[in-house]
């Protein structure tokens, strides 16, 4: 596999708290994939990929579907992602490095190609459909789970909680600064032949003292380098703007709401 890695992911860093920070969100959106799942119909047997798994993506969904007689192969460019991956992976899960963009692996070889969050980080969505359809034997079906950031709301408003939702969008310009980029996914899926493409946009009510509370400070935290040198923060204006933040979601009246996760899915011609 190669070593350079198309697209443009902004958070620099894997720690403990970045790992942390995935799982809780793969959790939280569990329910959704997996109906979303049920509906396309994994079935036993099938040979299943999930690009951009990062240290869980949903192999575990999948692997728990296809059974023993099918196989789930997990692809990201991060090693260290994929050695904690690995760590709790079924045995009809094994896992992979590569570049979502140029995966070099066989054409026509998967039942079911699905991708999570990686178009509205990584970019350039026309490529990710294209490599995922060539993967795709023929009849197989490519599922994107994509954000619209534009629905993230805090109630009641902070100006702390406004500040890094204004810091995350300038960060992910063309990404998640792309508020149509999940809902574009139908548009490309279509336009690339795909037949039968479904729309099934979600969003999360999150409350005080819910596991996902935090989703916004902990992922402005892992941004913290490219915030401060990017200007949009100094050290000590992060911390306090942080703190200010986490406060006002830990109140008990205090909700928000999720970036709504924009599920597309549609079929190879076979």
């Amino acid at each position: 596999m190669s070593s350079e890695k198309s697209g443009s992911y902004p958070i620099p860093g894997i720690d403990a708290a970045e790992v942390r920070r995935l799982h809780i969100q793969g959790e939280a959106w569990a329910e959704d994939s997996s109906a979303m799942l049920d509906r396309i119909g994994i079935a036993p047997g099938w040979r299943c990929l999930d690009l951009g798994c990062g240290p869980r993506g949903i192999t575990p969904e999948l692997s728990a579907r296809v059974g023993d007689s099918g196989e789930v192969l997990g692809l990201d460019f991060s090693e260290p992602f994929l050695a904690l991956a690995r760590q709790t992976a079924a045995d009809n899960v094994r896992f992979v490095q590569g570049d979502a963009y140029a995966t070099g692996l066989p054409e026509a070889s998967f039942d079911f190609v699905h991708m999570r969050f990686l178009a509205s980080t990584s970019g350039e969505p026309e490529r990710l459909v294209a490599e995922a359809k060539r993967l795709l034997k023929p009849g197989g079906i490519l599922a994107s789970q994509e954000a619209d950031g534009s629905t993230m709301a805090c109630f009641p408003p902070h100006p702390a909680w406004t500040r890094l939702i204004e810091a995350l969008v300038l960060v992910f310009e063309g990404g998640f600064g792309d508020d149509a980029i999940g809902h574009r996914m139908y548009r490309l899926m279509r336009a690339s032949g795909l037949s039968d493409v479904e729309y099934r946009p979600r969003t999360i009510g999150i409350r005080a003292g819910d596991p996902w509370i935090d989703y916004l400070p902990d992922t402005s935290d892992s941004l913290r380098s490219v915030y401060i040198d990017r200007g949009l923060f100094t050290a000590a204006e992060l911390d306090d703007t942080l703190a200010a933040c986490r406060a006002h979601l830990a109140h008990p009246d205090t909700v928000f709401r999720s970036v709504t996760m924009v599920q597309c899915w549609g079929r190879k011609p076979g």
